[in-house]
């Protein structure tokens, strides 16, 4: 069965700005799925669409087999959403907020006690259940909108942007997470700039430019169309690096640099020139970013 099934999803302002051009989209479910964009592309109105936070101005969606249209209380609770910017009750405390949102979908309140305990403990809030809201590091609020969006059990969860401004500690953790979540079955909707977050956490993934999907698949089969690779290389001294021929090379302290090795050439032919060369190899690895490369190239064409 497909969670979510978009068709033809157009969006157009007052103002004459198309923000969506017939978008079509699929994600299956249980899958983990990456929507990337620039800003403005479309990525946020979309989410705003599906979750019935924006009106659409034309086209058709389907959350797990329900049409949203005619069905929309029973799609909203099979929906949680964690959006950009922090609309919880700054003077609430965070118990508080997470049990107010359990009642909101019909959540007796004893069992909502239960579950805020549970949700806040593996998100790492226990301690802060009964600290008003705004007295949370920005971390900690982050944290905060993802367990509130889990407190209903949805079914299908939508991130938008969730670890912005978030420490790298705290993103790895977060990302943790995210990957038992799907793993018990949930299926994500992630947008994110952190374009290693979609390649550490996403099998499939979107790209949008100007409203418009340009490109829509698997995650291994995107990096795979790349035509080079780039390896961070660890050796004694870089003092003769440049030395080697043929290779773009970027020197980055006195023992590492970075090379771009095209995928038709041999990593084997690059170790040897080294050797050759008499520059002793320490350690070799892939850079990550790899998505990134792809994105970006894909935005200039």
């Amino acid at each position: 069965m497909y969670a979510l099934r978009v068709k033809n999803l157009i969006k157009t302002y007052r103002n004459g700005v198309e923000a969506l051009k017939g978008v079509d989209l699929d994600v299956h479910e249980g899958g983990f799925f990456g929507l990337i964009g620039s800003n403005g592309a479309g990525k946020t109105t979309m989410i705003g669409i599906i979750t019935g936070l924006v009106n659409k101005t034309g086209g058709s969606i389907e959350v797990f087999g329900l049409d949203r249209e005619r069905h929309l209380n029973r799609v909203k609770k099979h929906i949680g959403l964690v959006p950009q910017e922090f609309n919880f009750n700054m003077f609430e405390k965070v118990q508080d907020i997470i049990i107010a949102q359990a009642g909101y979908f019909g959540v007796p309140r004893s069992q909502a006690i239960r579950d805020s305990e549970f949700v806040l403990k593996r998100l790492g809030l226990w301690e802060k259940r009964d600290t008003v809201s705004r007295q949370l590091s920005g971390g900690m609020k982050r944290r905060l909108m993802i367990a509130r969006a889990l407190i209903h059990k949805p079914k299908l969860l939508f991130l938008d942007e969730p670890t912005a401004g978030v420490d790298v500690e705290l993103r790895f953790s977060m990302w943790e997470y995210l990957k038992e979540l799907n793993q018990s079955g949930m299926t994500i909707f992630l947008t994110t700039h952190y374009l290693e977050e979609a390649e550490q956490l996403c099998r499939n993934v979107a790209i949008i430019k100007n409203g418009k999907i340009i490109i829509h698949d698997h995650i291994n089969n995107l990096l795979a169309s790349l035509e080079e690779e780039t390896y961070v290389i660890h050796v004694r001294d870089t003092s003769a690096v440049n030395l080697l021929e043929n290779y773009h090379i970027r020197i980055l302290d006195t023992s590492t640099f970075e090379v771009d090795l095209n995928k038709k050439g041999s990593l084997n032919d690059f170790i040897e020139q080294l050797s050759q060369k008499g520059i002793k190899l320490v350690d070799i690895r892939p850079k990550g970013n790899r998505l990134e490369r792809l994105f970006l190239k894909l935005l200039k064409d």
